[in-house]
């Protein structure tokens, strides 16, 4: 999928708030946590590994990957760094 269907779609979907991100290589665990917000993204560039319930996913370029609002998860970007275009939707009654 490329960017400009993509963003058409977070908007069509509901996503408030939709943006770039270059993400520098972080091989490390950011740790498990939770986001008040549903998550959805594009990989454009790199990879950006996730891990949800079970075993890590790798996202590489053209692959979308979503969190559900309040999902324990993790993440972390592979050396190459990551680019992102990724859009967030806030329960009723947030920004």
């Amino acid at each position: 999928m490329n960017e400009h269907d993509f963003e058409k779609q977070l908007k069509a979907d509901g996503f408030q708030e939709i943006e770039h991100q270059k993400l520098d290589p972080r091989p490390g665990s950011k740790g498990r946590h939770r986001h008040h917000f549903e998550i959805r993204g594009l990989v454009i560039s790199g990879t950006f590994v996730v891990r949800q319930s079970g075993e890590p996913v790798a996202y590489r370029s053209g692959q979308v990957f979503s969190v559900a609002e309040g999902e324990l998860h993790d993440e972390w970007i592979e050396a190459e760094g990551a680019q992102v275009l990724v859009g967030r939707k806030f329960s009723e009654g947030r920004p």
